[in-house]
């Protein structure tokens, strides 16, 4: 069992031609279980930020407004990805083997993803000797 989870959530998008990342999180979890909480617990904060509530008091009138059916729903399949039991236990036991988990989704303007690894299967792969293929 892995003991320690390195977590990232991180939105990309395109500036001046090029893809760009913009670091929106990172959490050194010390469970399994606190790992996947704190995914759960991005994926939701990023899904309200898009798809806010329009009841909540710090919107005007009608500044929210629906988009059409062909944009793809980023919160609404965060928020599914958050509630999916058969997901959850499906990352977990990825983590729980030394596997990266990454959970992506986007629009036409930017990629979201959240990622997780076993911070023990990192170090075991920086020990471990790299490949040599004799060249000749």
């Amino acid at each position: 069992m892995h003991d320690e989870f390195l977590c990232h959530v991180t939105a990309y998008g395109t500036c001046g031609g090029r893809r760009i990342g913009v670091p929106l999180g990172t959490y050194r979890a010390p469970t399994l279980a606190l790992a996947l909480w704190w995914l759960r617990d991005r994926a939701s904060w990023i899904a309200e930020r898009l798809d806010p509530q329009p009841e909540a008091d710090h919107f005007p009138p009608s500044a929210l407004v629906p988009v059409a059916d062909t944009v793809p729903d980023v919160p609404a399949v965060l928020r599914a990805w958050c509630g999916d039991m058969a997901q959850q236990e499906l990352c977990a036991d990825e983590l729980a083997a030394g596997r990266l988990v990454r959970i992506a989704t986007g629009d036409e303007t930017t990629e979201y993803e959240l990622l997780a690894e076993s911070v023990d299967a990192l170090r075991m792969q920086r020990t471990l000797p790299g490949l040599v293929v004799p060249v000749a």
